[in-house]
């Protein structure tokens, strides 16, 4: 093989490198992106079950009831 081919194939072998080394940070970036959204769904998700329970036991507490009993109508 002569000269120019090997510097050919080094050239081409370290551009696949360098490809597939951007292709694992443009993935890396994807799947912080994702899981990131994913935490802000939850703890949103959490806030409104946790105002929706406040709801509740404020008016459980309005009308005289634990909340234990205020579905069951005792």
């Amino acid at each position: 093989m002569n000269l120019v081919a090997q510097i050919a194939m080094a050239a081409a072998e370290t551009e696949h490198h360098g490809n597939v080394q951007l292709e694992t940070l443009i993935f890396g970036v994807i799947a912080i992106i994702v899981f990131a959204f994913l935490a802000l769904v939850t703890l949103s998700y959490k806030n409104v079950a946790n105002r929706h329970s406040a709801k509740a036991e404020a008016w459980a507490a309005k009308h005289g009831k634990d909340g234990h009993e205020a579905g069951h109508g005792h």
